[in-house]
Formats: C-alpha cells, structure tokens, sequence
C-alpha cells in the first residue's frame, strides 16, 4: 500500500503537469497555431506526450480545460466595475471588450471550429453568450432604457460575433473596429433615446 505522502506528491505532480499543459495549448494558439498537435502541446509544456494523453482523456478534456485557462486568465477584467452616464459605462465596455475579444480571438477560434463535434463546446459557446449579455445587463443597471429592443441591438453590437466579423471578415485593425462598435453603440443609444 502507498504512504499518503507518495499519493499526495503524485497527485500534485498531476494538477502541475496539468496546468503547464493548458497553458502550452493557450501559449501555441495565442502565438497562431489553430491545431497544436499533442507533441508539440507535451514539448512546450515539457512533459511526455503520454502525459497529455493520461491527464485530458480525449480532446474535449483539453478544449474545456483551454476555456477554464482563458475564463481565469480574463475574470480580472471582466470583474472591473463601469461608472458614469450609460453612454460613458459604453464607451468603456466597448474598450474592455477589444481587449477581452482580442485575447480569446484564436482560442475561441479553435474552440468555434471544433463546437458542431463537441456538446461541451456547444455548451460553453452558450455560456459565453449568455455571461457576456449578463455582465452588459449588470454594468449598464439603473441606466438602461425601458426597451427590449435597446438591449437586443446593444448585446449584439457588443457581440464576439460582431468583432470577429469586423477584425477577420473585414480585415479592420483593432481601433478601426472599436471606433465603429463605438459608432453603433453611439447611434443605438441616440435611437432608443438613452
């Protein structure tokens, strides 16, 4: 039988090696690799392709645990409060979303083109989705017109979607797409009265 400290050393081996892992997957699709393969994901991390192999099971382990990375890697940003009239609390969203879009543009790119294999994937898009609307609906409370379509124009504008579409579809640089998120913000609020 194992002393506890040998089971104890183990598995602490296993949540580091773990971690260096996940953070080898963001670093390699951060630097444009869409697809890391499992050798070169172990050789950045610096452990044995086996090792991938024996802590993530299958490759939606290693998908949701790159969404666990990127959630803690933005949680900062995303907890820092807005203040001002609605249009002040926009404009500074609109800047905090360019840097929180910019960071998970390639991995939420992986995450994307893997999601019609993946009901983990799929879910987690849907949570996305739907934390990025909540947090809108909590930065912008007590502001907000009386309007439903006012927040549907607004959580679409502010979308990943929308971004996306602007920096990859459009090939605009990161300001050009914020001043025209910025824009639309700004023609929304004049239309709803905000």
């Amino acid at each position: 039988m194992e002393s506890p400290e040998k089971t104890d050393g183990r598995r602490a081996r296993a949540v580091a090696s773990r971690a260096r892992i996940l953070k080898a997957m963001v670093d390699l699709i951060e630097d444009g690799e869409i697809q890391p393969s499992a050798e070169a994901v172990a050789l950045r991390a610096g452990v044995g392709v086996r090792t991938v192999f024996r802590l993530f099971n299958d490759v939606d382990g290693l998908r949701q645990g790159l969404q666990e990375v990127m959630d803690e890697r933005l949680a900062p940003i995303y907890a820092e409060p807005v203040h001002g009239t609605l249009l002040e609390r926009l404009d500074q969203l609109v800047a905090r979303r360019r840097i929180v879009f910019e960071k998970l543009a390639r991995p939420k790119a992986f995450a994307d083109a893997h999601r019609a294999q993946s009901p983990s994937l799929t879910a987690a898009h849907q949570t996305f989705v739907r934390r990025q609307r909540e947090l809108l609906l909590g930065h912008l409370q007590g502001v907000l017109p009386a309007s439903a379509g006012f927040v549907e124009a607004l959580d679409l504008t502010l979308s990943f979607d929308v971004w996306r579409r602007l920096r990859e579809d459009q090939h605009l640089s990161a300001d050009d797409a914020q001043n025209v998120v910025l824009r639309m913000v700004h023609a929304i609020v004049a239309e709803f009265g905000g």
